[in-house]
């Protein structure tokens, strides 16, 4: 295994570092007031800042770095790995401008590897250019989506047409008013075996039935970073047949084709949000005084930053090995290490943005730093694609089956 980066990879790194440093740290605050002045807050997209950055981001090439083919920037998991975490120091604001950020990314890649041709040119096409976003609705509020083949929304055929009803929460993007595209997960044959019950279809934002009961809250945040999370409610809503994405009964594999380059480019992003977390926990720690000496000299706090030093090259490493596994023998091989970094990464991030909070004192609780806002993205990753617990007896199951 070689995970050198290579030459364009460098190139990349150090050109979208430059972004950062220009165009994206010096505007994370405006971006937030921005958003604040808003008279629809979801409508994060048209921010000036954000408009601005996204220009930008497309003059320079740094545009849809995670797709690869023609379509995006034809990169590698391994050479993305490195770009997306630096995204990850700014998770807010970074990847939206780079039109990199979920659920869009995951659905731009369920359009490019299932959509047919006329999905793809109706939905496709504006995605990859930025002209709309989207979200995915798959969690339920009244089953444990936990198991995915548990879900209970409706997708029944009566002709040329289907038509959908059921509740969906916890849906990523779907406050912004530019989600004008849902892709919706619900059962099309009850009676089916347990994986081919399920199918996926492409629902317009303004089809009639289509409710968006509220906004969900992360400990107390909107997460209008991402355009919120949404409780939606489908009554008797039709589209055509022509919608289905792939084939009727296939929803659950594409559901688990979409999960495994989600779950890696989450973990690749965390490792820069523990970055972010450990700068600023060394920088606080330097610059106050506690009992006569900095806290930098406290050997309690050397601690935390030495142990968040190790813990974060060793996801680093996981990381990318399971990228690399990725690329060399395809996401199925890679199945159980996507598993283990989905496991560890948010739970070793939440740790140290919790001691960065610690060293912090109660600024670290407050909008002053964006150590809270972090940690409750980070928090929520321990259940977005999968609870911890469903991956470690996945996980499990699999290293018995291997010793037995």
């Amino acid at each position: 295994m070689d995970f050198a980066p290579d030459a364009r990879t460098l190139e990349l790194t150090a050109q979208l570092e430059a972004f950062m440093d220009e165009h994206v740290y010096p505007n994370e605050q405006l971006f937030y007031d921005q958003v604040d002045a808003l008279d629809d807050p979801w409508q994060f997209t048209a921010t000036p800042v954000l408009v601005e950055l996204r220009a930008e981001a497309k003059k320079q090439g740094l545009w849809n770095l995670f797709l690869p083919g023609e379509e995006g920037a034809g990169l590698t998991n391994l050479q993305y790995a490195p770009l997306a975490e630096i995204t990850g120091r700014s998770g807010g604001l970074a990847p939206a401008a780079l039109n990199c950020a979920a659920p869009d990314t995951g659905n731009m890649e369920v359009l490019h590897d299932f959509g047919t041709p006329e999905q793809k040119e109706q939905w496709l096409a504006p995605l990859l250019s930025g002209e709309i976003r989207s979200s995915f609705a798959m969690t339920e509020p009244d089953v444990a989506s936990s198991d995915a083949t548990n879900i209970e929304t409706r997708i029944e055929r009566d002709g040329d047409e289907y038509v959908i009803n059921g509740r969906k929460w916890w849906i990523t993007g779907a406050m912004n008013p530019d989600a004008k595209i849902f892709i919706v997960m619900g059962k099309t044959d009850p009676d089916a075996a347990r994986h081919r019950q399920q199918s996926q279809v492409l629902v317009p934002r303004d089809t009639a039935g289509v409710e968006v009961v509220r906004g969900m809250h992360v400990l107390g945040y909107d997460d209008h970073d991402h355009g919120g999370h949404a409780e939606l409610r489908f009554t008797d809503v039709r589209v055509p047949v022509s919608n289905v994405i792939g084939e009727e009964g296939g929803g659950f594999a594409i559901a688990q084709a979409r999960l495994g380059p989600g779950r890696i480019h989450h973990c690749m992003r965390s490792i820069g949000v523990a970055e972010r977390a450990i700068e600023l926990m060394c920088q606080r720690a330097a610059s106050r005084e506690a009992f006569g000496k900095p806290l930098s000299d406290q050997g309690v706090i050397r601690t935390w930053i030495g142990e968040a030093r190790v813990a974060v090259e060793q996801l680093r490493l996981l990381v990318l090995k399971t990228a690399w596994l990725m690329d060399t023998a395809g996401n199925k091989a890679a199945h159980s290490e996507i598993q283990a970094i989905k496991i560890a990464t948010p739970r070793i991030v939440q740790e140290i943005l919790d001691r960065a909070m610690q060293v912090h004192g109660g600024g670290g609780l407050s909008q002053d730093f964006p150590l809270a806002r972090m940690f409750a993205g980070i928090r929520t990753l321990r259940f977005a694609d999968g609870p911890d617990e469903v991956h470690l007896n996945s996980l499990a199951k699999n290293e018995i089956r291997s010793h037995t």
